[in-house]
């Protein structure tokens, strides 16, 4: 009765068009979960994703579940769960997009699921790190363990400092390092973030991750931008 009473006063709304959600719909709505553009990347091994690290970074496989365009849903779902700390956007995200790789058979040969990293100072001010609820999902659904201490973010960097830095190869590589014990060599790690745009910030995790003798490296992220 007390949570009726709540649902009246404050109803749930849809993170993508903001409708209030019908019964059944957990939240996006059903109408935006029909237009939500979706990549398919998990049907297609050689698609656009693990195109953008030919020549970069050696993947096993590279995918993003939906495509991120301006002023879209997939925007507005990202920024509510990146800064307005609706991380329940990465958990149904991650639901949705566990249940389509482990229906295509995809990544069965997973050991850990590994987030891109905050630096701790970032995490303090943020409170939480916005691809942990989608890892920890995807976790749950592949059967697999997300390991966030593996990779850490050595540098505290503004926007503007960050993109400076990611265009220089020693100083990218330098954000990022592996803390591993000989239990990691040889494995396979899922590296996962938001938004796949340039790939620099991933191809950095991943040149750290494959520090770890044997290592392999797959990437997935709940969108991919063109921009």
């Amino acid at each position: 009765m007390f949570k009726s009473l709540i649902d009246l006063f404050y109803p749930m709304v849809c993170c993508g068009c903001d409708a209030i959600l019908l019964t059944g719909e957990i939240t996006i709505c059903t109408e935006c979960r029909h237009n939500i553009p979706l990549s398919n990347h998990h049907l297609h091994p050689e698609n656009e994703a693990f195109q953008k690290f030919y020549g970069r970074l050696p993947v096993e496989s590279a995918m993003a579940m939906m495509l991120f365009k301006k002023s879209g849903i997939v925007q507005q779902m990202i920024h509510k769960l990146k800064y307005r700390g609706q991380q329940q956007i990465g958990t149904e995200i991650g639901k949705w997009y566990g249940d389509e790789l482990r229906a295509c058979h995809l990544l069965t040969d997973i050991d850990q699921i590994v987030p891109v990293p905050l630096h701790l100072k970032r995490l303090r001010e943020r409170g939480y790190n916005q691809v942990s609820s989608f890892g920890k999902a995807l976790a749950d659904k592949l059967d697999v363990p997300m390991n966030e201490s593996l990779l850490c973010r050595n540098l505290y960097t503004k926007t503007q400092t960050k993109k400076n830095l990611l265009g220089r190869s020693d100083l990218k590589t330098a954000l990022f390092s592996a803390n591993f014990t000989a239990a990691n060599h040889g494995q396979h790690f899922l590296l996962i973030d938001d938004v796949l745009t340039t790939g620099a910030t991933l191809e950095a995790c991943g040149k750290a991750l494959l520090a770890i003798p044997d290592a392999k490296i797959s990437i997935a992220c709940m969108a991919m931008s063109h921009s």
